[in-house]
């Protein structure tokens, strides 16, 4: 598609447009959520103003239509990560896919005295689920620890981590609190040498670069529509199709049936038989938008702008009085959308609410991943984030520089 270049793609996002507190919304959370660009808002739109009945229960126009929208919307997903559509499966978000995968997937693999292992970096999602199953199975869960000076994962501790005890290893591709990109190629090789499965969280890394599910060669992974400007509540969970069908079903219902008598069941094949009940199907015609949207503005275009502010946003943090980031002290290290600081003395909580007085919407606390937050020993055990999206500027990224010094002015703690 021909790349967007002639206009502020800002532009097309309208809940950008407003003003906070009189001043124009500098919105530097899209880690959390991303805005919707007005192509994907109008396609949820139509569908509910037109097509909008059940997919798959219907013979009549309006309920093919629902069909073909939802069913195409796979196919849109599934090439956008390098997938095929019967290995991709409509969720709610990256949360919901991590969820099945470890407790529909991973017991049939895994015994007491079994190791699951996962980077430190982890979002809970990636976590929780692996914590939950390690008890249940009495395995070990086995972390590999980030250097707390540089946020990067040293090859000696996939060496010491993953062994023939291993059954499962999990990891994000890029960390939602430091923004490093991991590297997967290294976990999947180890994982492997040994038989274990890989499970992927990339819900931070889709909106920032292209992925491809195949050539990394992950068994499993998920990801949230909401990070990549498509509607809340809808994501994809991918899993390699032999594992899809040795895999139970998660949830039981609806349009995930083959035939039922009145003692057993048999269920559709993968992907249905993961989609029990009515599903978001504007929220998939939402997310194909949102395909169509970032592939319509180019990867190029987009890793292009996001390099050049992410190092004058980490340059910038990292020369104001007062101001670390979480991580590393340098500036630009291979960071992807996020840079997490923390302003001394001053509680993330409160430095978050005077720059909304500013109109800039940043995000702290501790980012849905304590552990890490803990194993890098940050002031107050929790920082400030600022992340970027399509839409980011090098207006946002001024304002937020300019305005950090008036935090520690506010709280009386001078320069």
């Amino acid at each position: 598609m021909k790349n967007i270049v002639a206009k502020n793609i800002a532009d097309d996002f309208p809940a950008l447009r407003q003003t906070v507190n009189g001043h124009a919304l500098v919105y530097l959370d899209s880690a959390a959520t991303s805005m919707r660009p007005e192509s994907v808002l109008r396609a949820v739109d139509n569908f509910y103003r037109r097509d909008g009945a059940n997919p798959h229960r219907g013979m009549y126009d309006m309920a093919q239509r629902a069909t073909d929208a939802y069913d195409g919307a796979r196919v849109t997903a599934a090439r956008f990560v390098g997938a095929d559509a019967e290995e991709t499966v409509f969720v709610r978000n990256a949360s919901e896919g991590l969820n099945i995968i470890a407790l529909g997937y991973a017991p049939l693999i895994l015994g007491r005295g079994d190791n699951i292992v996962l980077p430190i970096t982890e979002h809970h999602s990636n976590l929780v689920p692996w914590q939950v199953l390690a008890r249940r199975h009495g395995a070990e869960l086995r972390y590999m620890y980030v250097d707390p000076r540089t946020g990067v994962l040293p090859d000696s501790e996939l060496d010491a981590k993953i062994d023939g005890r291993t059954k499962i290893v999990a990891f994000t591709h890029v960390s939602n609190v430091l923004g490093t990109r991991l590297p997967v190629e290294k976990f999947v090789a180890a994982a492997k040498a040994v038989g274990a499965i890989t499970v992927l969280d990339c819900a931070q890394s889709v909106p920032h670069f292209g992925v491809d599910l195949h050539q990394l060669g992950v068994d499993f992974a998920a990801f949230s529509g909401h990070k990549m400007y498509a509607p809340m509540g809808i994501g994809v969970m991918y899993g390699r199709r032999e594992l899809l069908e040795a895999m139970p079903p998660f949830l039981y219902g609806g349009d995930m049936i083959e035939d039922v008598r009145e003692q057993d069941t048999d269920f559709l094949p993968p992907p249905s038989k993961f989609e029990a009940g009515t599903q978001n199907a504007g929220g998939a015609v939402g997310l194909a938008a949102a395909v169509e949207y970032i592939e319509s503005v180019g990867w190029e275009a987009i890793e292009d702008n996001e390099r050049k502010l992410m190092k004058r946003l980490t340059e910038g943090l990292a020369s104001l009085k007062n101001v670390s980031l979480v991580g590393n002290s340098g500036a630009d290290v291979g960071r992807y959308g996020v840079a997490s600081f923390n302003i001394d003395g001053v509680h993330p909580h409160d430095a978050a609410t005077i720059l909304n007085d500013y109109g800039v919407a940043v995000r702290a606390g501790k980012h849905c991943a304590h552990p890490l937050l803990a194993h890098l020993d940050a002031e107050f055990n929790a920082c400030c984030r600022a992340s970027l999206g399509i839409y980011s500027t090098e207006a946002d990224v001024e304002r937020l520089l300019e305005t950090l010094p008036l935090v520690r002015r506010r709280m009386n703690l001078g320069d």
